[in-house]
């Protein structure tokens, strides 16, 4: 199976809460983001609107890969934005910025692809255990994208004080799978390495200006430049580690606690998960109510299991929860002791019907949908389920599907412009001159009651029986009107036709040319009058007005 081939294949919208407050200073959106992180669309508003870094509040960080909503609040200033990948919805105002309290849930939607016949009956199977056993609240593979993307854990070069192995990390190792603008920045500083006068010739290089700015002016000090980075970010380089020191020391207790032959183990970028498929009773609603420490220099410990997990995590790295700080910016690089809920439950899970996959052809699709806590990934859970057959895509397969993402962004603008216009009787002149001058023939719209607008075939009937008794034929002489000559093949001068044609607002037309062969040039007095034709179901007569716009084709 896979999943998130397409960017509507996985999508989140997020449950809040927030204070109203009309005269409140910060006004609270709506955020709709399509293949963004959060980070890159918060750098976007800030650098379109001239916000100052922390302007912008949010509850939490939302995965890139998908169609996302999420709350943001803007201190003191009234933004709009509605772009393709990014729209902002404006709700209300609020007195204090946003933090991860205001979200109660998170409702996820996630189409997985490529999934065989014969897996569904073992689907049925994981959907009982997971909700009978929950799903380990590990950390998943986009909390370390820096892994993925040749940075390794920045954190670790900060504890051991190589703060220039740091900053290379984040601003000159650019990452094979990336193919935005921002990986040729990294790829340039790499190369002009401690050359921080050269000019870089990519837009995505404004992102780190202050950082450049602090290299020039002191081009050895390393951390100074290292903490000009927005501090939200600077953070999350610090929990990526924390992160994947709490998956290292639940996946030791649950082997500590559970035998092996309940547990099964499943790949991630940072190495290998353990789940479980079954507990005794006993030991089930321990692990139920239990929760494991994200590790900083103070962290406590209420269970001696807990405690052994969590140093054992520790000495893989070669460290102690002493070593967990940054001696030389205590203030500015810190680690923080959290709490996580080491068992998550998914709620309302659903799973749709299964549909012929138009992507993996003969192979079938379906949709899961289910609510989480915050915090917790919906990617997780759909690799519990799927444990049978899951499998991490290759590079090869990124930068396919990347590709395919790419290619329909660029056939998109074509799509309107080769849309098939109206089509038009071949024997139709729709051939004008702008000197000529034109009557519009304007039928009414439907009036909602049955009575619908004309068909084309319609436009074509004349005489004085109007439509009674028509049948289709070649169009006849209007009443009064002198007669046309027939066109010759050989004729140089062919003779004028009508023409109709579909407009914008979806009224039809009928155009006749007042200066044409078939028809000279007639005072008002000398041309014969038009008799009114009645229309099908009993409308008025269409309306006779003559326009001051030349017809183009």
């Amino acid at each position: 199976m896979r999943i998130k081939q397409r960017p509507e294949d996985f999508s989140v919208k997020e449950s809040y809460r927030y204070d109203e407050v009309e005269s409140g200073r910060y006004r609270v959106y709506m955020m709709d983001k399509q293949k963004l992180s959060t980070f890159d669309a918060l750098i976007r508003l800030r650098e379109k609107f001239g916000l100052k870094p922390g302007a912008i509040s949010y509850c939490g960080l939302k995965d890139k890969q998908g169609r996302t909503e999420q709350l943001i609040a803007v201190d003191g200033k009234d933004i709009d934005l509605q772009e393709p990948d990014l729209r902002l919805k404006f709700l209300g105002h609020t007195d204090r910025p946003l933090s991860a309290a205001n979200t109660t849930s998170n409702r996820f939607s996630v189409t997985v692809r490529a999934v065989r016949p014969e897996e569904l009956n073992q689907l049925n199977l994981s959907v009982a255990e997971v909700n009978r056993l929950g799903v380990v609240n590990y950390f998943d593979s986009q909390r370390f994208g820096s892994l993925k993307h040749g940075q390794g854990f920045i954190a670790k070069d900060l504890i051991r004080g190589d703060y220039e192995a740091a900053l290379k990390n984040y601003l000159a190792r650019p990452s094979p799978l990336d193919r935005s603008d921002d990986a040729k920045v990294k790829g340039f500083w790499q190369a002009n390495w401690n050359a921080w006068d050269a000019r870089c010739p990519w837009p995505a290089n404004k992102k780190y200006f202050r950082v450049l700015n602090s290299l020039r002016e002191d081009p050895k000090d390393y951390l100074k430049a290292f903490l000009q980075i927005d501090s939200d970010y600077r953070a999350m380089l610090l929990f990526t580690f924390q992160s994947y020191l709490w998956n290292e020391g639940v996946r030791r207790l649950l082997q500590l606690v559970l035998p092996r032959e309940h547990l099964f183990p499943m790949p991630y970028q940072a190495g290998t998960l353990l789940h479980h498929k079954d507990a005794d009773p006993e030991v089930l609603g321990w692990l139920r109510g239990l929760t494991f420490p994200l590790l900083a220099p103070d962290s406590t410990f209420k269970d001696e299991k807990i405690r052994e997990a969590a140093e054992w995590a520790l000495g893989k790295e070669h460290l102690t929860l002493k070593d967990l700080q940054i001696p030389e910016s205590r203030r500015l690089l810190f680690f923080k002791h959290e709490e996580r809920p080491l068992l998550v439950y998914p709620h309302k899970l659903v799973l749709g019907r299964t549909q012929p996959d138009e992507m993996n052809k003969p192979l079938m699709k379906l949709n899961v949908a289910f609510t989480l806590t915050p915090g917790s990934y919906a990617t997780l859970v759909i690799k519990r389920l799927f444990h049978f057959s899951y499998r991490d895509d290759t590079p090869d397969e990124i930068r396919a599907t990347q590709a395919h993402v790419e290619q329909q962004k660029l056939e998109r603008p074509g799509q309107l412009a080769n849309r098939k216009r109206p089509e038009v009787d071949e024997r139709e002149d729709l051939d004008d001159d702008e000197d000529d001058d034109e009557l519009e023939l304007e039928a009414p719209p439907s009036r909602g009651n049955g009575h619908q607008t004309p068909n084309r075939t319609d436009f074509r009937q004349s005489g004085p029986q109007g439509r009674a008794g028509f049948k289709p034929g070649p169009a006849q002489p209007r009443s009064g009107a002198p007669a046309r000559p027939a066109a010759k093949a050989d004729s140089a001068e062919a003779p004028a036709k009508k023409g109709r044609w579909i407009g914008k607002d979806g009224l039809r037309r009928q155009r006749v040319r007042a200066n044409s062969p078939a028809a000279p040039p007639e005072s008002g007095a000398d041309r014969p009058a038009r008799a009114p034709r009645p229309l099908k179901g009993g409308n008025p007569a269409p309306q006779v007005r003559k326009s001051s716009k030349p017809y183009k084709k």
